[in-house]
């Protein structure tokens, strides 16, 4: 029997189910998910699924890119200056990507250095040719991080749709972040992509957390369709240059009802405090950590630099002033 197996052509024994094809390459089950003609195979239903010949399959699985009920985040108590998201509450304010480290052992340990509850984590076919390779699974707990399945990569609403779709069912994960891209030179969004997609996802009972523009009228409507969390860039995916334009990014928070959440173009630690110095509800970042000489030390920078930035904000700063204003009293001087 042929199947066709993410674009590839390979020859079975038939006839065979979903759950004898994925024993037979050597793929755990629970670590993957299955798409056949298009539509997704339930786990529950991979062992009563025959495939028939000339079936086209995609199998894929998490890469560097849980129970959320048994998160210690949703533990913790109220009186805590918490981040919120979809009703769901964590004491970090740092959000991890998983992608561009050296191996997964870097990966675990910037990741356990930042603090972060929350990772970012792509869905990517697995690898047919090598099925003993390690997973990111393996090394970053979905029990103890609570994981955000991303759409890094797609380019149209369709593309979005389909690749959380396949995420949902690799765990049940609901909370996800979308990001729709418009070129490969920027990796600017496409937001009339973004808005399709964000609205067939709300309608399909996801909590979207979405990438966008540092645009408070797409903000706005993103936040009136149901997303829990906007995410306007800081400046262009990987660049490193930090906050472009700060008073669209205040003029998004002062505006928006729903956590705000730098994502992109953060550089270095005062990048991040910037951020949350304006108010942001968190900071979310891949290669300023991963790409970092010291991956780990710069993961600890980027805490204290984002909690940092949330004390000064709450703390609220003295007014700028054009001349000095001496901090010693003038009364009593000799």
């Amino acid at each position: 029997m042929r199947l066709i197996i993410n674009g590839n052509e390979q020859t079975f024994a038939g006839p065979v189910t979903v759950a004898v094809l994925l024993s037979s390459l050597g793929f755990d089950s629970s670590k993957v998910a299955v798409e056949c003609n298009l539509a997704i195979v339930p786990r529950s239903a991979y062992a009563e699924t025959f495939l028939a010949e000339g079936d086209r399959l995609e199998i894929v699985h998490f890469i560097g890119g849980g129970s959320l009920e048994n998160s210690p985040s949703n533990m913790a108590e109220n009186k805590e200056d918490l981040l919120e998201i979809a009703g769901r509450r964590f004491r970090s304010r740092l959000i991890v990507g998983t992608g561009k480290y050296r191996d997964f052992t870097e990966t675990a340990r910037a990741i356990a250095a930042s603090g972060a509850e929350i990772v970012t984590v792509a869905v990517r076919r697995v690898n047919l040719s090598d099925t003993s390779r390690p997973m990111l699974v393996d090394h970053v707990d979905p029990r103890r991080y609570t994981y955000i399945p991303n759409t890094a990569g797609c380019f149209t609403a369709e593309e979005a749709v389909r690749t959380l779709r396949l995420a949902r069912e690799m765990g049940n994960w609901d909370l996800v972040k979308l990001e729709v891209l418009g070129d490969h030179k920027t990796l600017y969004p496409d937001m009339i992509e973004t808005l399709r997609a964000a609205e067939q996802l709300v309608v399909d009972g996801f909590k979207v957390m979405v990438y966008c523009n540092d645009d408070v009228i797409c903000a706005r409507r993103l936040e009136e369709m149901g997303c829990v969390a906007i995410m306007p860039l800081a400046a262009p995916i990987g660049s490193g240059l930090g906050i472009r334009n700060q008073m669209n990014i205040r003029l998004i928070v002062e505006q928006i009802h729903v956590p705000v959440i730098v994502d992109a173009g953060v550089g270095t630690a005062s990048d991040a405090t910037v951020a949350m110095e304006l108010g942001c509800d968190g900071v979310l970042m891949n290669s300023a950590i991963a790409e970092a000489k010291d991956s780990v030390r710069m993961a600890q920078a980027m805490k204290k630099a984002v909690d940092a930035g949330r004390l000064a904000y709450l703390a609220g700063r003295m007014p700028r002033k054009l001349y000095a204003d001496p901090s010693s009293p003038l009364a009593g001087l000799i």
